[in-house]
C-alpha cells in the first residue's frame, strides 16, 4: 500500500528512480534540485539566501481563539494596518457556550479588527478556516500563512503552513518567516481508489507509514504522479489537510484540468496556475502510494498515527483493542477502568458515536457519499448518533438543494452548521468510556473534551466518512464501507458566492479611517516581560514522560477555548489534565523571582536549596521537561501561557514541531536539549552567562543540574538560532524585540 523510500530520488518520464542508479552528474542534480514545485514556490516568496529563507506570504489567516492575542500582540508591537490579506473566522468559539459573553464579545472585536486594519471577516457557523480559505484566498503559485495547525491548501497549488501566533505577527508588521531550505519529499500517486475508499483512508495510511518514523519531519511533501488524475478536488483537499498529522511543514501537489474545474467553479479561473515539477526534478526522499491497494482505515485512540485497516481490527479485535485500553488506563490513572474491548459483541465492535465534520470530514463528496450509503437505513434508536457538519454554508446549500440533507435527516443525522468543536472538544464530547468514530483531523488523549483527572475517558478512532455512514447504516457495529451497497455517482456540486457575498465583511487592505477596537471585558494586554539576564536559574516543575507530549496536553483545548483572550486566566488550565500540580509550583517559582526584582535576591529558602552562590542578576524561572514536546496544534499559548506563569525554558531531548519550538523562541524562552533527561520535578539548572550563549549560538552551553543538594556537572544545547530569534530570546519575547 506505501512504500518509503530514504535515499534521494529523481522524477524523470513520470517515473521516480532511486539516485543511486539515475546517474546524474552534479550539474544536473543542482538543476534538478530546482525542478521542484517546492523550490520555485519557495524561492518566489524568499527575500534571503538559497539555504536560509526569509519568507513573505500571500496571505494570512485565523480563527476565533487566534486572532484576539495576534491582534493584541501586533499592536503592541506598533501594527499600523494589515500589509496583506488577513480574514479573521469564527469557527472554533461559535457556540458562545462557555464564560457567558466572552465569545461574541471576542468576535465583535475581531470584526472591529477588520474595520480598523483592513482585513476580512467571516462571521460564525459561515465557514470552517480552511474551507472558507480554499474557496476564497488559496491559488496556484501562492504561499499562505495560519494560525492553525491544519492550514494546508497544497491540492491547489498553495503552500499554506500553520505556525503560532507570533509568526503571523512578524508578517503584519512587515517582517519575514525565517526557516532553513527544507528537504523535499515525493509523494507520488499511483491507480485508484476501490469504491468505499475515500481521501481519510488514504491519509491514515499516510499518516501510520511516516509520523512514527520522523520520516517527513519539517519538510515539504509534494504530491505527484499518474494517480492525482484519479482524485476528485475534495478527495484531494482530504488528503491534504491531514498531511499536518506527519509532521511536515507544509505540502504542494501538482495541478491539472481538475484544478482548473475548482477555481473556475469558485469564480477565481484567474488563480490557475499550471503546476509541474521539471524532468528531471530532484526530491530527498519519496513516499510511494498505490491507491488501488489502500483500504478502510482506522487510527485507533489515542494518535492518528495508531493506523490499522479496519479488517484487521474486525478480525483482531481482543489482541488491538487490549493494547489501546492498556494505555487508556495508563492515562487515566486510577478510579472506574477505561474499557474498550467490552465494545466486542456477539455481532462485531459497537460504537457509540459517528461523527462527520470540519476541514477534512465536512466536504461536499464526503456527505453525499455517506448520504448515499444511509439511503433508505437507520441510524437506529439505540446509544449510537450520527452527527455532520457541511464545511460551509454553501457546501451545506448544495447538500440541502440536491436532497442529501433531508435524506440524512430522515435516515436519523443531525445536521448542524459549519464548526471546528468536535475535532477539539467544543462539541459532542461523548460520555465516559464511549467509542467514537470521526472523520475529524484529530484523536489524541482527551482531545475530544473528556477529563481524565475528574476519572473521565472517551475513546476517539478517526475514520472516513463512507465507513462511518457503513458503520450507522449497519446499527453501530464497526463497518467498511467497501462491503456497503450504494450509488457512488452523485449530484454535482455548484458554488454560490452570494452567501458570500451577502455576510462576509470584505475589507481586506481597505482600512477604514476612525475605526476603533471594540474591548469585551475579558480581552486583556499581554501581562509584560522582562528581558533575560545574563544568568539563569531554572527550576523543573513539571517532568513529561511521555515519548510524545502534544499542545492539548500542554494547554488544553475545549473549554479552555473561551479564555484565550485573557492570558492569565487562561494560563490557570496549563498542563491541567496531564499535571494538576504544575500552576501552583509555577507561580511559586513566579513569587520567588518577583522578590528577587523587588530586592535584588532571590528568598533565602530557594538559595538554601540551590546550595551554590548566585550573582545577583540571575533570573528565576521554571521549565517543562519532557522528551518530545509540542506534537499537533500550532496554538501558541501552549507556550506563552508556561512564560505567562514564569516559565523560561522546556528541556527536551527533541522538539515533535518547528512551530511549538518557535512558539517557546516567540515567547522569550529557552528551547533547550540535553542529551538524557535525569531530571526530577523541584531540581535545578543553573546556566552562567547565558546571555554569551544565546548570541554566540553555543553549541554545547555547561550547565550546573542541582538535584538532592548534589550538583552535577552536565551541556544543554539550543539548536540553530537566526539572528532574530536570538534577539527575541533576549529582548524576552516578541512584543519587547519590537518595542526596542
Amino acid at each position: 500500500m506505501i512504500k518509503l523510500i530514504k535515499s534521494g530520488v529523481y522524477y524523470t518520464g513520470g517515473k521516480l528512480v532511486k539516485e543511486s542508479v539515475a546517474f546524474m552528474r552534479e550539474e544536473q542534480k543542482r538543476e534538478a534540485v530546482k525542478g521542484t514545485l517546492s523550490y520555485k514556490i519557495l524561492s518566489a516568496h524568499n527575500c534571503g539566501d538559497e539555504q536560509n529563507l526569509k519568507l513573505r506570504f500571500d496571505a494570512l489567516a485565523s480563527h476565533d481563539i487566534t486572532y484576539v492575542g495576534i491582534i493584541q500582540t501586533a499592536k503592541a508591537s506598533g501594527l499600523k494596518k494589515f500589509p496583506v490579506p488577513y480574514t479573521l473566522t469564527n469557527c472554533h468559539n461559535s457556540l458562545c457556550a462557555v464564560g457567558g459573553t466572552i465569545n461574541e464579545d471576542d468576535h465583535l472585536f475581531g470584526l472591529s479588527a477588520a474595520k480598523k486594519y483592513g482585513g476580512n471577516f467571516v462571521p460564525p457557523h459561515l465557514a470552517v478556516i480552511h474551507q472558507y480559505m480554499r474557496e476564497c484566498e488559496a491559488g496556484c503559485g501562492k504561499m499562505i500563512l495560519g494560525s492553525d495547525s491544519h492550514t494546508r491548501y497544497g491540492a491547489l497549488g498553495t503552500m499554506a503552513v500553520g505556525e503560532g501566533g507570533p509568526e503571523l505577527v512578524k508578517q503584519l508588521l512587515g517582517r519575514t518567516y525565517d526557516v532553513a531550505r527544507p528537504k523535499v519529499i515525493a509523494v507520488y500517486l499511483k491507480g485508484r481508489l476501490k469504491k468505499g475508499v475515500g481521501p481519510h483512508d488514504v491519509a491514515i495510511a499516510l499518516v501510520g507509514a511516516t509520523f512514527k518514523k520522523g520520516f517527513v519531519k519539517n519538510c515539504v511533501l509534494e504530491f505527484i504522479g499518474p494517480g492525482i488524475a484519479n482524485l476528485s478536488m475534495d478527495y484531494r483537499n482530504g488528503i491534504d489537510v491531514m498531511t499536518t498529522e506527519t509532521a511536515c511543514l507544509t505540502s504542494v501537489w501538482e495541478t491539472d484540468e481538475v484544478t482548473r474545474g475548482y477555481f473556475i467553479q469558485h469564480g477565481r479561473e484567474e488563480d490557475f496556475k499550471t503546476l509541474r515539477p521539471a524532468d528531471p526534478a530532484y526530491y530527498d526522499g519519496a513516499v510511494v502510494i498505490d491507491l488501488s491497494r489502500v483500504e478502510p482505515m482506522i487510527a485507533l485512540p489515542f494518535h492518528p498515527s495508531n493506523a490499522y485497516t479496519i479488517r484487521e481490527v474486525i478480525e483482531n479485535p481482543r489482541e488491538i483493542l487490549q493494547s489501546v485500553e492498556e494505555a487508556g488506563n495508563a492515562l487515566k490513572g486510577g478510579g472506574r477502568p477505561f474499557r474498550l474491548l467490552d465494545k466486542i459483541t456477539p455481532q462485531g465492535i459497537l460504537v457509540s458515536q459517528g461523527i462527520i465534520a470540519g476541514c477534512a470530514g465536512g466536504t461536499y463528496e464526503n456527505i453525499a457519499e455517506a448520504a448515499e450509503i444511509m439511503r433508505g437505513k437507520s441510524c437506529g434508536c439505540d446509544e449510537f448518533s450520527l452527527s455532520v457538519y457541511p464545511q460551509s454554508q454553501p457546501v451545506f446549500k448544495c447538500l440541502a438543494d440536491n436532497g442529501y440533507v433531508s435524506s440524512l435527516m430522515g435516515s436519523g443525522a443531525i445536521v448542524k452548521t459549519a464548526f471546528c468543536g468536535p475535532c477539539f472538544g467544543a462539541g459532542d464530547t461523548p460520555a465516559d468510556n464511549a467509542f467514537s468514530i470521526r472523520h475529524t483531523t484529530r484523536n489524541f488523549e482527551n482531545r475530544e473534551g473528556s477529563k481524565p483527572g475528574e476519572g473521565q475517558l472517551s475513546a476517539v478512532a478517526l475514520m472516513d466518512a463512507r465507513s462511518i455512514a457503513a458503520t450507522a447504516a449497519n446499527g453501530g457495529i464497526l463497518t467498511p464501507a467497501t462491503g456497503a451497497v450504494y450509488s457512488k455517482k452523485i449530484k454535482k456540486y455548484y458554488f454560490d458566492k452570494s452567501i458570500y457575498e451577502n455576510r462576509v465583511y470584505h475589507g481586506a487592505l481597505k482600512p477604514c479611517k476612525g475605526a476603533e477596537l471594540i474591548y469585551g471585558n475579558n480581552i486583556t494586554d499581554w501581562p509584560a516581560q522582562i528581558a533575560l539576564t545574563k544568568n539563569v536559574l531554572i527550576e523543573a516543575v513539571s517532568v513529561i514522560g511521555d515519548d510524545v507530549t502534544t499542545t492539548d496536553e500542554l494547554i488544553p483545548s475545549g473549554e479552555t477555548s473561551s479564555f484565550r483572550s485573557n492570558p492569565l486566566r487562561l494560563a490557570e488550565f496549563t498542563l491541567s489534565r496531564k499535571d494538576p500540580s504544575y500552576v501552583g509550583r509555577a507561580k511559586q517559582v513566579r513569587a520567588a523571582e518577583e522578590v528577587r526584582r523587588s530586592t535584588g535576591a532571590l528568598p533565602q529558602d530557594i538559595l538554601n536549596k540551590v546550595g551554590i552562590s548566585l550573582p545577583n542578576d540571575t533570573m528565576f524561572g521554571s521549565c517543562v521537561v519532557a522528551k518530545k514536546p509540542g506534537d499537533g496544534s500550532a496554538r501558541e499559548q501552549a507556550a506563552s501561557c508556561q512564560r505567562v506563569l514564569g516559565g523560561v525554558a522546556n528541556i527536551a531531548l527533541e522538539y515533535a514541531t518547528k512551530r511549538y519550538r518557535s512558539n517557546l523562541i516567540n515567547w522569550g524562552m529557552l528551547p533547550l536539549v540535553a542529551g538524557k533527561l535525569d531530571f526530577k520535578v523541584g531540581d535545578y539548572i543553573y546556566i552562567e552567562d547565558i546571555i554569551s550563549h544565546v548570541k554566540n549560538n553555543d553549541g554545547a552551553i555547561p550547565a550546573k543540574h542541582i538535584s538532592g543538594g548534589k550538583v552535577k556537572d552536565i551541556y544543554l544545547t539550543l539548536g540553530a538560532l537566526t539572528q532574530e530569534e536570538k534577539k527575541i530570546i533576549l529582548a524576552g519575547c516578541l512584543i519587547n524585540y519590537y518595542k526596542s
